[in-house]
């Protein structure tokens, strides 16, 4: 069964872009077979209405008999309403005709919000990776730690699936360089063929940068951020999944207090999680030092001793990351029907509702 909460969702989606659209971008691919409809439906009430007319009547048949009305009775005003059932749904009939005739609308450039965000997700592909951590509902191919973070990744991507969120994820493995593995989008599907693709052990095998280097791969999202124009826009957000075995400060020149500034300055928050089996909070060398970095772009760093707690870390960056992102879509023709039947189905529930919920609805004045 669909949510209703996801059907609500659609619903709004539907009514807001209806919303925007206006009337004179708008062209009919059915037009002629809307005004064929509604002029064969015009007919046959016509006919219907004069065969009521033209049939002869019976005494007692059909009519009812009322007593007299004295004079100094006055006509209620209100006696009118009776009328407003059948009006609400007389108004949707032209918002059905108009999503009869199917309307479209070209070339278009709109701005548009969903809740989401942008996610950069980074993976540690490093040798280090391969130092053992125990899982049973992450149902990992191995006990390793790589394997681990690759499932904890597929994990988070399904709960944002599973959220209100449209986000828009890039993929990034890193070693002692990082990979683009996909560039940002919307197709979660995509991401979650990526990750197999990424924690395949013939996959990793080839994966020869051995060592770790974060910053580089801090970098590289980054430059992501860079190449699609977001990184002055609002609703960025980096995910890291690693053992955090490396303390390099520097790269190309640029210190790792540079680059946390400039995503506090950018509002990119980072969120660390740090996959070491059985160990706590500063077990880890670089544990404290890796803390303070992501901190000091608004983000957390989580310590990750076992299953429960990498779970646990995932859901609350989940949580965390609900947010809103503003996007400049361009689309060459598109389907506007939606919204007008939309339109019309809610008149019509509306004028239901009216005449069997309220009796002042279904009498004589």
């Amino acid at each position: 069964m669909v949510p209703l909460k996801e059907i609500l969702i659609v619903i709004q989606r539907a009514l807001a872009e209806w919303w925007r659209v206006r009337w004179n971008d708008l062209h009919f691919a059915e037009a002629q077979t809307a005004l064929l409809l509604l002029g064969v439906l015009l007919a046959i009430t016509l006919v219907l209405l004069l065969a009521r007319n033209l049939r002869p009547r019976r005494a007692g048949r059909g009519q009812v008999t009322l007593p007299a009305i004295l004079p100094v009775m006055q006509r209620s005003v209100l006696s009118a309403t009776r009328h407003a059932a059948f009006l609400v749904f007389l108004a949707g009939i032209p918002f059905f005709a108009v999503a009869l005739g199917d309307p479209r609308t070209s070339f278009t450039r709109e701005d548009v919000s969903y809740p989401g965000r942008r996610i950069a997700l980074l993976i540690d592909g490093s040798g280090s990776m391969v130092l053992p951590f125990d899982t049973s509902e992450l149902q990992t191919q191995d006990g390793r730690a790589f394997y681990t973070a690759v499932a904890a990744a597929e994990h988070f991507v399904k709960l944002r699936m599973d959220g209100p969120y449209r986000d828009l994820i890039g993929l990034i493995e890193y070693g002692t360089e990082a990979y683009v593995l996909t560039p940002f989008t919307t197709d979660y599907e995509n991401i979650l063929l990526s990750l197999k693709l990424v924690g395949n052990p013939r996959a990793w095998a080839r994966f020869d940068d051995i060592g770790t280097t974060i910053i580089r791969a801090l970098d590289q999202s980054n430059e992501l951020f860079k190449a699609f124009d977001f990184l002055k826009a609002s609703g960025n957000l980096v995910v890291i999944l690693s053992d955090a075995n490396d303390g390099e400060a520097i790269f190309r020149g640029r210190t790792l207090d540079e680059l946390t500034a400039e995503a506090r300055e950018s509002e990119i928050p980072v969120y660390m999680v740090r996959v070491g089996f059985d160990k706590k909070l500063g077990d880890g060398q670089w544990d404290l030092f890796w803390k303070r970095a992501v901190e000091r772009t608004g983000g957390r760093f989580y310590a990750a001793s076992d299953e429960a707690a990498l779970l646990n870390a995932v859901s609350e960056i989940d949580r965390l990351s609900a947010g809103q992102i503003d996007v400049r879509r361009y689309s060459s023709e598109r389907p506007r029907f939606s919204g007008y039947a939309l339109v019309a189905v809610g008149l019509w529930l509306a004028a239901a509702g009216l005449k069997l919920g309220f009796r002042s609805f279904q009498t004589f004045p």
